[in-house]
């Protein structure tokens, strides 16, 4: 669906994105991530048309959005970080405005904006002035302008911004919903967002692309070590040396003892070997009560962290 080969943009001397490649499948919902200045918006806005690259192409259902560019943008919805709302505008008048900009035909304009408006939940408030409206509102009327034309592509740029989190899981729940029908491009400082909504992640530094892979790949890959928490009732001396048997396991400590009994160890393993469930058989082999275990693998926070802070490291050097 989405095809970017070998993109560069310099501004001046200074190379903003330097031979960015990577692909978007058709229904997939992508997490774009960087750090300020890192080129994720250049990247963006360059992928929708907004900019033109200094060289390198950008493929939007088989049309180069700078050869294409009335073609490939037909293909695409996009919401920037500011949302472009006429504060003065009903909702529903500013829709029929964006319809217009979009050539959308008046005799589908009123069934058209009536699902769009249904869709994203603010049929209620078509006929307010968006300038009354609450920020998840407006964000909602934001994403409502990117959908109509009915692009195959929607482009996200901090969607969540800004909202209380009820609203923060109401505009999730909207992106899964449409990333049934559309590919999603989402951006987003919001990392745990990133990783609940989207399937795949593409982290961008310095220009440059430093990891590609669906979030439980980045962490497998990423992590030199797997941790297990467990809980468990028993005498932990015994529990740790067994712990310690089991194949693949290379250490278990107590992280902490509290008062009902109940201990809490951490088992740290090799990243290749699941341990989970051999664990729980040597616990209920020995009739030791466990109360919890939960994989304590990287979160794509700390992947995040990890893979921009080793490539500012690797440029000092």
């Amino acid at each position: 669906m989405i095809e970017i080969r070998n993109l560069v943009k310099y501004y001046g001397d200074i190379p903003a994105v330097n031979n960015v490649t990577f692909t978007v499948q058709k229904g997939e919902i992508l997490g774009f991530l960087g750090p300020n200045g890192a080129g994720k918006t250049t990247t963006m806005n360059i992928l929708t048309g907004f900019l033109s690259a200094t060289s390198g192409t950008v493929t939007i259902n088989g049309h180069d959005i700078l050869e294409e560019p009335q073609e490939a943008k037909k293909c695409i919805g996009y919401l920037p970080e500011q949302p472009p709302l006429y504060l003065d505008m009903t909702v529903i008048e500013y829709l029929k405005f964006v319809a217009e900009l979009k050539g959308v035909a008046a005799d589908d304009q009123i069934k058209q904006l009536a699902e769009i408006m249904k869709l994203v939940r603010i049929t209620d408030v078509s006929n307010r002035l968006i300038k009354n409206l609450s920020k998840g509102y407006r964000q909602r009327v934001g994403i409502a302008q990117a959908l109509v034309g009915n692009p195959e592509v929607l482009v996200l740029d901090e969607p969540t911004v800004g909202l209380d989190p009820k609203q923060i899981i109401e505009i999730r729940n909207l992106i899964k919903e449409l990333g049934k029908k559309h590919t999603v491009i989402l951006s987003s400082h919001i990392l745990p967002e990133v990783q609940a909504v989207c399937e795949r992640v593409v982290i961008i530094n310095k220009g440059v692309i430093a990891a590609i892979d669906t979030p439980e790949g980045l962490s497998h890959k990423m992590a030199k070590t797997s941790k297990v928490q467990l809980s468990a009732e028993g005498p932990a001396r015994e529990i740790i040396h067994k712990l310690r048997l089991i194949p693949g396991v290379r250490n278990a400590e107590v992280v902490i003892e509290k008062e009902n009994g109940i201990t809490v160890f951490e088992v740290e393993n090799d990243p290749d070997n699941d341990v989970r469930k051999q664990i729980f058989f040597e616990m209920a082999r020995n009739s030791w009560p466990m109360i919890e275990m939960k994989s304590m693998d990287p979160t794509l926070e700390d992947i995040f962290l990890q893979v921009t802070s080793t490539m500012q490291t690797g440029r000092k050097g």
